[in-house]
C-alpha cells in the first residue's frame, strides 16, 4: 500500500481551503483514495498539491489556469523524454555508420 495522508490532515498542514482541494479532486488533478469513509492523498501527489496551492494562493491562478499549466508542463516533460530517446537513437546510428564492415 502507498503511503498516504488524510485530507483533513492535508488541509490542516498546508492551510488550504477544503473547497480548493475538492476542486482539484473534481478536476482530476489529484486522485484520493477512500478507506472506511476517510479520504486520503497519496504522498506521491503531495508535490503536485504544493505546486497547485502555490499557483493558486501565491500567484492567484484560478483552477482552469492550474489545469492548463499542469497539462503544458506534463507535455513538456513528455517531449523532453521523447527528445532524449531520439538523441540516443541518433547517437547509436552515427556509431553504426562509423563501424567497419
Amino acid at each position: 500500500m502507498n503511503e498516504r495522508i488524510s485530507i483533513e490532515e492535508v488541509i490542516r498542514l498546508y492551510k488550504i481551503d477544503y473547497s480548493f482541494l475538492d476542486q482539484l479532486i473534481d478536476s482530476e488533478l489529484l486522485h484520493p483514495e477512500t478507506e472506511d469513509s476517510v479520504r486520503y492523498i497519496i504522498y506521491e501527489e503531495l508535490p503536485h498539491l504544493e505546486r497547485f496551492a502555490n499557483w493558486h494562493y501565491d500567484l492567484e491562478v484560478n483552477l482552469p489556469g492550474i489545469e492548463i499549466i499542469h497539462k503544458l508542463l506534463n507535455q513538456m516533460e513528455e517531449l523532453r523524454n521523447e527528445n532524449r530517446k531520439l538523441l540516443q537513437n541518433v547517437t547509436r546510428f552515427e556509431t553504426w555508420e562509423d563501424a567497419d564492415f
